[in-house]
C-alpha cells in the first residue's frame, strides 16, 4: 500500500483531536443514558451524571483546540473535487456540528449554575456561568435535551456522509481523516 500525500490528508493532530472527540461525545452520551438504568440518589446514577458533565466539559475544552487547529492549519482538498451543492451541504453540517458540540457543554454548565449545582471538572470546581434560577434552569434542560436528540442525526448524518464518499462516490474524502497510512 503506498501511503498518501500528506497534503492529502488532515494533520496527525487534527486526525486525533477528531477521533477522540468521537470517543469523548460517545462517552458524554453513554453516561447519561446508562444512568437511567439506576434509580435516583444512587452512587452509581449519581457518578456517572458527573462523569457527563465532567466529559461534556471536556469536549468544550478540545473543541476550543480543534477550532485553534483548524484555522492554524489548511484543510486538504477532496479529490475527485464535490460538486458546490454537496461542498454546501457538507459546510453547513461541519458548522452545526462544531455549533453543537459548544452549545451542549456551555447548555449543561449553565443548567448546573443555575442549579445552584457545583461545576465538577476532573477535580476543580469550575465558577458558575449564570446566577440560581429554577426556571432557567429547566427551560434550558428542555433545550438541552432537544439539541441532544438533535445530536444524534447530525453525527449520523455526519457519519453516512463518510460512508458514502469512500462506498459510493469513491473519493477520498473519509481517507482524509482516518488514523495511519492510507
Amino acid at each position: 500500500m503506498n501511503p498518501v500525500d500528506s497534503r492529502q490528508r488532515f494533520s496527525s493532530l487534527s486526525i486525533a483531536l477528531h477521533w477522540v472527540t468521537v470517543l469523548l461525545i460517545s462517552a458524554v452520551y453513554a453516561t447519561i443514558l446508562l444512568r437511567e438504568n439506576y434509580p435516583k440518589g444512587t452512587d452509581i446514577r449519581e457518578g456517572l451524571k458527573t462523569w457527563h458533565f465532567m466529559l461534556g466539559l471536556a469536549v468544550l475544552a478540545l473543541i476550543v483546540i480543534r477550532l485553534m487547529a483548524r484555522l492554524a492549519s489548511r484543510q486538504p482538498p477532496i479529490t475527485p473535487e464535490p460538486s458546490v451543492w454537496q461542498a454546501l451541504l457538507a459546510s453547513t453540517t461541519h458548522f452545526a456540528l462544531y455549533a453543537f458540540m459548544v452549545a451542549m457543554p456551555v447548555a449543561g454548565w449553565v443548567i448546573l449554575s443555575a442549579s445552584g449545582k457545583t461545576i465538577p471538572f476532573f477535580g476543580l470546581e469550575l465558577p458558575a456561568l449564570v446566577g440560581q434560577s429554577k426556571t432557567l434552569a429547566a427551560q434550558v434542560k428542555k433545550i438541552h435535551e432537544t439539541v441532544g436528540t438533535i445530536g444524534y442525526l447530525l453525527i449520523g448524518l455526519h457519519a453516512l456522509a463518510g460512508l458514502y464518499h469512500h462506498y459510493v462516490v469513491k473519493d477520498d474524502t473519509l481517507r482524509r481523516m482516518l488514523p495511519g497510512r492510507h
